[in-house]
Order: C-alpha cells, then structure tokens, then sequence
C-alpha cells in the first residue's frame, strides 16, 4: 500500500475538513488522520494550550514537523489545520500530492465554527478575525489545491461523495 495520502484536505476553519475527512475516509475504506491531532498528542495538551503557553511560532513548528510525517507516511485521507498552508515548506511539501481545497464561505463558516470555542486565533472579535484569515489564506490554499470543493449549505456526506468522485476521475482512489 502506498505511504502517500489518498487525499490531503485544506480549507479554513469550518469548512469541514475534519467531518468530511471522517466520511471520505470511510467511504473510501482507507485510515482518517488529522495533523492537529498529531500536534496535540505530541505536545501532550490542547492547541489552545500550546498558543498560550509556548506561543503561536512554537505551534507552527509543531504543525511543519506534523505535516512532513503525515504526508511522508500516512496512505489514508489527510486533514492539516487551517493554517498549515501560511508555511511555504508546508506549500512545498503538498506539491505532487492530490489536495482538495473544501472551500467554505464566511457564513457558513461562522455557523459551523460557532465563536471561536477551542480556537485560539478566533478569541478575539471572532467573525472579524475569521474573514480576515479566510481573506489571507485564501490564495494559498488555491496554490496548493488541486480541486476546491464547495461546500456552503452542502451536508458532510454529499461533499465526501463528490471528493470521492473526483478522486475516482482522477484514478487517485484505486491507490
């Protein structure tokens, strides 16, 4: 089996990357990971933790460490965090990787994110702070995306099944 992921997963907080990664997965029989995950059981506690006790540098680090082992070694569907693409060797880690931006619109976004609970970067004025690093991050998740997906007023499962399609037109998903 290959140790490249079937599918990397990138898009803003809300977008679903880690519900629609779950049903992807599932549907496509393959293992789930999420590098946030990965940050957390490393560093023994939460990401909002590690923000306020080491800063928001450290995690990047953390997060750069998470995603060059998640996509040298897991072969299943692949989440990063939002913000993994703001690091160029994470940008030029993902090229030759199938990625699938699931793009998500302020609204739906804040609906789905709520105000900001669990996320360290949304503590503040979180509907501002949100469209501001939807806005920022936006481009680079273009550069790195190999499809986008749309998934405003769609359900998780109705966006891993066009994610599946895709991948099956692409022959990614007889991996």
């Amino acid at each position: 089996m290959s140790t490249r992921p079937v599918c990397v997963l990138v898009g803003a907080p809300g977008s679903g990357k880690t519900t629609v990664g779950l049903a992807l997965a599932e549907a496509l029989g393959v293992t789930f990971r999420d590098t946030d995950t990965d940050i957390e059981q490393l560093a023994g506690k939460p990401i909002p933790e590690i923000f306020v006790d080491e800063g928001e540098a450290h995690f990047r680090t953390l997060e750069r460490a998470a995603v060059a082992a998640a996509l040298a070694a897991h072969p299943g569907v692949l989440a990063l965090g939002g913000g993994a693409v703001l690091a160029e060797e994470n940008r030029a880690a993902l090229i030759g990787h199938t990625v699938v931006h699931l793009s998500v619109e302020l609204p739906d976004a804040v609906k789905r994110v709520g105000l900001g609970a669990g996320r360290p970067l949304l503590a503040l004025n979180p509907r501002a702070t949100l469209k501001h690093l939807m806005d920022q991050r936006r481009p680079l998740y273009a550069e790195v995306a190999t499809a986008t997906v749309v998934t405003d007023g769609r359900t998780p499962k109705e966006i891993a099944a066009e994610v599946a399609a895709l991948l099956a037109t692409d022959g990614q998903a007889a991996r």
